[in-house]
């Protein structure tokens, strides 16, 4: 492993921020240092001798600055092999500067795609010299140092003060990894705009915030999380998140996405299904009886409010055992009763957009599908029985098929006044959840008569409907499309439930 001495950096950077002290201690140790533009200004401006790279290369920036470094002379300087007798006889014959070391952040083009400016503004933020100064620097870590990010500023600067700018083949190595992090990123991001149609089936995920969690879904499993998740939320309070938190969380933020704008609304999750959910007046009254529906389960749960928590909530809340609660906003009062139980998270959602795609590990691969944004609405319901639902029970059925399609499949939910009764979730038969959501309802009692059911996908046979009638269910809400979708209908016209189809299945594995 052989050590460097710095003599020279090319410094060419879109952000200047954090570049003084760098800049600086480069001249304290007599490096000379090359640039281009607005950086070779900021470097002049702070008393600093620089190199203008057009000196080097006796070209001018030209194209409206699109050309600036791409040359032999600065490419040369950046990937000769110092090691090489003919690398260093043709450094020698064409009179080609030695650089050691490059400094260069790259076009904001995330930044400006997020912006929603125009699409020539967007490729005038495709970086291409830049990005070619970082490849070619990294390549070369055998003699070149290469800082490609802000993010890497403070880093380097400790580095080069501590070691006197003489340092080993390991700390180049080390930048020349994380170049290559950003420079594999820069080219993801720009293929996923050109590739917005998805017309061209490739999968590029990069993500450059990853966090090292406690461990995975069980202790003896490592755990990460890779995501901006401060571009979600705001967290108040609390420990630091584990994998199963995450994953309810997830869960419960798009249920709830699902009620945004309407009356208070609270759900309760455990294993990313609600265990309870109501609609009512006032926040206050929709959380307890979001609990009524399940208080067994909601112990350890994660809580989510579609609205702000106040005081009375936040005082019930504060007798139950959970590890998240949720809310776009929580009065002062009520985050400082909250705050009560050290451990307790606590979250406030930000208005933001979420991904349009899931994906998740399969065999050797991934798969990859749109995120399932169908709601169904009452413009959706085909009646299909003699009995028509009334207003009130097209009401809960909407809200029951809402909820159903954030339930693991096979599901049953069932609905009365806005009220989850119980849901029969992930079972291997359609008739085990509802057998399953049944006994459920009836031990927490409540009276199934005039409820509705909704399921996520069609009923093969007469035999669903036929347990629900018998306990009291009147109205129906499934996708339809079973060949065997009469005997269900003509079950119902014999008993009086009133059924409707959707013509969308919701199915979640």
């Amino acid at each position: 492993m052989s050590n460097k001495t710095i003599k020279s950096a090319l410094i060419s950077v879109f952000s200047k921020e954090g570049l003084e002290p760098i800049v600086r201690e480069l001249n304290k140790q007599g490096v000379t240092i090359y640039s281009t533009g607005g950086t070779e200004t900021f470097i002049k401006n702070l008393g600093i001798a620089v190199v203008p790279v057009e000196d080097v290369t006796s070209y001018p920036s030209i194209l409206g600055g699109r050309v600036k470094t791409l040359h032999p002379k600065v490419f040369g300087g950046i990937l000769n092999r110092q090691n090489h007798d003919g690398d260093v006889k043709e450094m020698k014959d064409f009179d080609i500067p030695q650089i050691d070391v490059v400094i260069v952040d790259l076009y904001p083009f995330e930044k400006t795609v997020a912006s929603g400016a125009p699409n020539q503004d967007i490729i005038e933020k495709i970086d291409i010299g830049g990005i070619s100064l970082i490849r070619a620097a990294a390549k070369n870590y055998a003699d070149v140092i290469c800082v490609s990010s802000v993010d890497d500023y403070s880093e380097f600067l400790e580095l080069i003060t501590d070691k006197k700018g003489d340092l080993s083949e390991d700390d180049r190595k080390g930048f020349a990894a994380k170049a290559f992090n950003v420079s594999s990123h820069y080219d993801s991001a720009i293929f996923n705009y050109f590739n917005a149609d998805h017309s061209i089936p490739a999968l590029k995920i990069s993500e450059t915030n990853g966090k090292v969690l406690r461990y995975g879904e069980n202790p003896h499993q490592k755990g990460f999380f890779f995501g901006n998740f401060d571009a979600l939320f705001t967290k108040l309070h609390g420990k630091e998140l584990s994998y199963n938190n995450l994953l309810d969380v997830d869960a419960a933020v798009n249920l709830i996405q699902e009620f945004k704008g309407e009356k208070p609304t609270f759900a309760i999750l455990k294993h990313n299904n609600a265990c309870g959910f109501a609609q009512r007046e006032t926040v206050s009254q929709a959380y307890t009886d979001a609990l009524a529906g399940d208080p067994v389960s909601a112990f350890g749960g994660v809580l989510i409010s579609n609205t702000e928590i106040d005081t009375a909530t936040a005082t019930a809340i504060h007798n139950l055992f959970c590890e998240v609660v949720i809310a776009p906003s929580f009065s002062a009062e009520a985050e400082s009763i909250l705050k009560g139980k050290k451990n307790r998270i606590l979250l406030v959602l930000k208005d933001t957009d979420f991904a349009e795609m899931t994906v998740r590990t399969c065999l050797n691969g991934v798969l990859v599908q749109d995120k399932n944004n169908k709601t169904d609405t009452v413009d959706d319901l085909k009646y299909v029985t003699d009995s028509k639902p009334t207003t009130a029970a097209i009401d809960d059925l909407i809200f029951a098929s809402k909820i159903c399609k954030h339930t693991k499949s096979n599901t049953i939910v069932l609905v009365k006044n806005k009220q989850l009764c119980a849901s029969g979730t992930g079972q291997t038969s359609r008739v085990d959840a509802l057998n399953q959501a049944i006994h459920k309802a009836q031990s927490f009692n409540f009276d199934l008569k005039d409820s509705v059911m909704a399921s996520d996908a069609f009923f093969p046979f007469p035999d669903c409907v036929e347990i629900a009638g018998n306990a009291g269910i009147t109205s129906v809400i499934q996708p339809g499309g079973s060949i065997k979708d009469q005997l269900s209908i003509d079950y119902c016209n014999a008993n009086n439930i009133a059924m409707v189809m959707t013509g969308t299945r919701h199915f979640k594995h």
